[in-house]
């Protein structure tokens, strides 16, 4: 039997060394978001062949079309986030393009967000967050009648929802990258699998703890996690994989989507047995010594 518990000071060096950058980057440069929580007009257009960002920026330049920023999304598209745009505007702009480069670019996206609908947008993904956070807590306290568990899962679950975070944040600074509609439900969508790893493991060391009430919580918690870990890996390489191809080969549009997700299943995969149970050893310790 692998005796995890042995090693909790490594786990916390591992989250501290993962944490630690993210966590400063959200505090010194926070996430960049993008038009569907500031409000604005996003287009994606693609040419046949590569075009300079100088020359999009010099043509909004000239026709006074309302660009922040211009991204280049592999080889012949480009992502455009600007002010509040009408089609007229777009179409001009477009028009402007084509007598510039020498091609008429092809729209492949365009959304437009006032700046009242993406602030109630953002208001409804934190409160969809905090909702499902205070769910999770009083589930998992009811489900194993012991608050620590309560606890224990939502530690885990934020030390997963900082990493996304931190993650985004030093893509944002160094990259660009924007988090979207699309973040926001890879950012939901991590915090249910880290709980439902979570909760496998927690159900294991109750099982174990009714047949002995006054076994050592360490050596229960190791139990728990040899019969668990295998199960636990299986089910997150199956995800792993997906995620994977979708990132090498599926569309740029959905590329960060994946990502967030990829990161989202390896963190909730880590947390559950090196952040969650920890978590409740310690507070059993804890509990204990306050007893005695």
């Amino acid at each position: 039997m692998i005796r995890f518990s042995k090693y909790i000071w490594i786990y916390v060096c591992i989250s501290a060394i993962v944490l630690i950058p993210g966590i400063y980057s959200l505090f010194r440069y926070g996430l960049k978001p993008s038009v569907d929580f500031t409000g604005g007009t996003l287009i994606e257009m693609k040419f046949t062949k590569p075009v300079d960002t100088s020359v999009i920026e010099n043509v909004a330049k000239q026709e006074q079309f309302p660009m922040m920023t211009v991204q280049t999304i592999g080889e012949t598209a480009y992502g455009i986030r600007a002010g509040i745009a009408t089609d007229e505007a777009i179409t001009t702009f477009q028009t402007a393009l084509a007598n510039k480069a020498g091609e008429t670019p092809e729209i492949l996206r365009k959304d437009t967000v006032g700046p009242i609908l993406g602030t109630e947008l953002l208001f409804k993904s934190v409160v969809a967050a905090l909702l499902a956070i205070t769910a999770i807590l009083l589930y998992v306290a009811y489900a194993f009648k012991n608050i620590t568990f309560g606890v224990s899962a939502i530690i885990a679950l934020v030390h997963d929802v900082l990493v996304i975070f931190g993650s985004f944040s030093l893509f944002g600074h160094f990259f660009g990258i924007e988090v979207d509609t699309l973040f926001m439900t890879a950012f939901l969508t991590t915090m249910s699998f880290s709980v439902h790893d979570t909760i496998v493991i927690f159900d294991r060391i109750r099982e174990y703890r009714k047949k002995d009430p006054r076994g050592n919580i360490r050596d229960i918690s190791d139990m728990a996690l040899n019969e668990t870990m295998g199960r636990s890996l299986i089910n997150s390489f199956t995800i792993i994989f997906m995620l994977l191809a979708l990132v090498l080969m599926g569309g740029e549009s959905v590329k960060w989507f994946a990502i967030a997700l990829l990161i989202g299943t390896i963190t909730g995969t880590y947390s559950s047995p090196f952040v969650a149970t920890p978590v409740v050893i310690l507070l059993d310790y804890l509990g204990q010594k306050k007893k005695k």
